[in-house]
């Protein structure tokens, strides 16, 4: 896990890559919106608590449970991602259908805070994750499909209390979508086979991309590589 020294991340309040280093969407909604970690960290924490919150709330609606919760906004499927091992080698591309199911059906299948984060985007509390800080190498899967998202070879210590990577393991297996809930304007990252919340994405990150994206630990499996 790489770590970036407090006065380089005090002294470099804003770190913006190149656009061709940029997804796409990110670039298209990326004009307008300067998050430090700073800022992000100060109001974060108590945002994080109301999002959970509301999230948990909406789960207890019964009427919810009929819905299929899937943003066929974005793509109904197939998808194509690539694939990769327990070892984290990287496979093929591989055209797979969209894990949809209804609300009802992922409550039977995740614990109710994976589902309040992954299906309703809630957000953890800061520092109350189990991955900020991983002890092991190894590679991230989505909790609700298995889809690898992200690697430990791309974290860094961001110092906000939430797993921070500067890179997905590969940018097929996600995408993204403006956020302005809350009066914010935001950039939310999804898993690109189930359309699970995993989090947001910042333009305040370290090189190569400059990119910090900001990962909720419930929402993924950590997979141990050697």
């Amino acid at each position: 896990m790489r770590s970036i020294p407090p006065a380089s991340c005090r002294r470099r309040a804003l770190c913006t890559p190149s656009e061709a280093d940029l997804p796409l969407q990110f670039q298209q909604n990326l004009e307008g919106t300067s998050w430090t970690r700073r800022i992000f960290l100060g109001s974060g924490i108590g945002l994080a608590g109301l999002l959970l919150w509301r999230a948990l709330r909406a789960g207890d609606d019964p009427a919810d449970d009929a819905r299929l919760s899937v943003d066929d906004t974005n793509n109904p499927g197939p998808v194509t991602i690539v694939e990769f091992s327990d070892a984290g080698e990287r496979r093929s591309l591989a055209t797979v259908p969209k894990v949809a199911k209804t609300n009802g059906e992922w409550k039977k299948l995740l614990s109710s805070r994976e589902f309040a984060v992954a299906r309703k985007a809630g957000t953890e509390a800061a520092y109350s994750g189990s991955y900020h800080k991983p002890k092991d190498r190894g590679l991230y899967r989505c909790v609700c499909c298995a889809n690898a998202l992200f690697s430990t070879d791309a974290m860094f210590d961001s110092g906000t209390g939430w797993p921070s990577f500067w890179d997905p393991i590969a940018r097929e297996n996600i995408w993204t979508k403006s956020d302005s809930s809350f009066g914010m304007i935001r950039i939310e990252v999804l898993c690109r086979k189930c359309d699970a919340h995993l989090g947001h994405v910042f333009d305040d990150g370290p090189p190569p991309t400059g990119l910090r994206y900001c990962m909720n630990s419930v929402a993924m499996k950590f997979v141990r590589v050697g």
